[in-house]
């Protein structure tokens, strides 16, 4: 792909595909969080014990994104998303004939995790491949889709855990899952002859990443950002029953906080695609935006008053997605999209880990969730301050921050490949 602009119209067939991945990946998610709320005492322990199961599967996602970039590198993005489909529908499948909660752990924490990342990371990256000059846009798209399936499973879920229970939910989701072996056939390949790219680069640009300061600050922002941003999607069904909500209600919740989080990609991934501003400026305001928003969500004590407060969340969380895998190529170059985003996912996983299980011990200690929003909503303030720290927040002119330019390069550093090397 020489020119930088995308094969018409397979490129917009990777985003359709990328989409549904999306979709299947964080819809399959937020479901677990609705089908380990309504776990109850089955297996003992209180809201920490069980919140590990949906940690495990967080960080299982972001733990194998190196994994995930290195056998995409090797073997292609298609039959890694494909293999990664079949492991997430297998640990579904197990986890429905669990009877012990270290089965959960190992089944859906595991292996549906890990089956997640072996589909999230090549996907974002094939994105990025396609549309080099308009990355943040198409990110924001094909992110899009953990929206919309979050929109419908969040009323059917509890529909399905009030007739099929916990077992029978887990059980038709594994059945949404093998669809993953579909969507990962629509990510056709690009042609690029001259690429070469061999175990043996790929170790090379892993260890540059490792010695980049900028890299390095911003992989340490998001272990901050995530250790709050994923609270309210693991604990908000609990919370939605603190304050009084039936199951349908708390299914509402999540429902509108999934459109809202749709509507915000999109809409940030339109906006940075502006000259208005640097990417980074844009990914700075939504996040710190998302902190105050999860601050303010103790103050939900109503359906409607939790209802809007988790529009508000649900949006500017959105927004964030799309800006924060575009901000890579800003921060290290479009050359090493791939290896960056699955190293930086490596690195999230330590938020991710301990960012839902905290929230539940706080929960457990204190009686209710206000500690553990308030705790979460610092945690996204923190990693929005380090934002300010990189390289090119304070320039005036931006670049499009999407054609491999960007300022991430190590000292000494070749100058990044274009976007067909990747």
């Amino acid at each position: 792909m020489a020119g930088g602009s995308p094969p018409a119209p397979w490129g917009w067939a990777v985003v359709g595909g990328a989409f549904l991945q999306s979709g299947l990946v964080f819809g399959g998610l937020r479901a677990l969080g609705l089908c380990l709320g309504a776990l109850g005492g089955s297996f003992g322990g209180g809201a920490g014990a069980v919140a590990w199961v949906g940690s495990a599967a967080i960080a299982a996602l972001q733990l194998g994104g190196p994994l995930a970039s290195s056998l995409s590198t090797r073997f292609g993005a298609r039959p890694v998303v494909m293999a990664g489909g079949f492991l997430t529908g297998l640990g579904f499948l197990l986890g429905a004939f669990a009877t012990h909660l270290a089965h959960l752990y190992l089944s859906v924490g595991l292996l549906a995790g890990l089956g997640w990342a072996l589909v999230f990371t090549p996907s974002l990256g094939t994105v990025g491949r396609y549309f080099p000059a308009r990355r943040a846009l198409a990110t924001g798209l094909a992110m899009s889709g953990a929206s919309v399936s979050g929109l419908a499973l969040g009323p059917l879920v509890p529909l399905l855990l009030d007739t099929y229970g916990w077992r029978g939910a887990l059980l038709l989701m594994a059945a949404v899952s093998f669809n993953l072996l579909v969507a990962g056939a629509l990510l056709r390949p690009l042609d690029a002859p001259n690429e070469s790219p061999g175990p043996a680069r790929g170790r090379r640009g892993l260890r540059r990443l490792l010695r980049h300061g900028p890299f390095l600050r911003y992989a340490l922002a998001f272990v901050l950002v995530d250790a709050g941003y994923y609270v309210p999607y693991v604990h908000g069904p609990a919370r939605a029953h603190e304050v009084g909500c039936d199951e349908r209600r708390a299914g509402l919740v999540m429902a509108a906080t999934a459109l809202a989080d749709g509507s915000g990609r999109v809409v940030a991934g339109w906006l940075a695609a502006r000259p208005a501003a640097p990417l980074l400026r844009h990914l700075f305001g939504w996040s710190a935006l998302t902190g105050l928003a999860l601050l303010l969500l103790p103050l939900g004590t109503s359906f409607g008053g939790l209802l809007a407060l988790a529009l508000a969340y649900g949006f500017c969380a959105g927004a964030v997605v799309p800006l924060q895998f575009t901000g890579v190529a800003e921060v290290v170059g479009a050359g090493r999209l791939l290896h960056a985003i699955g190293l930086m996912q490596m690195f999230e996983s330590f938020g991710s880990l301990l960012g839902a299980p905290l929230a539940g011990w706080l929960r457990d200690l204190t009686g209710d969730f206000t500690a553990s929003f308030l705790a979460a909503g610092a945690f996204l303030l923190a990693g929005s301050l380090l934002i300010l720290t990189l390289p090119g927040f304070f320039r005036t002119s931006r670049g499009d921050g999407g054609k491999g330019g960007g300022h991430g390069l190590a000292p000494g550093e070749a100058p990044p490949v274009s976007p067909s090397t990747l």
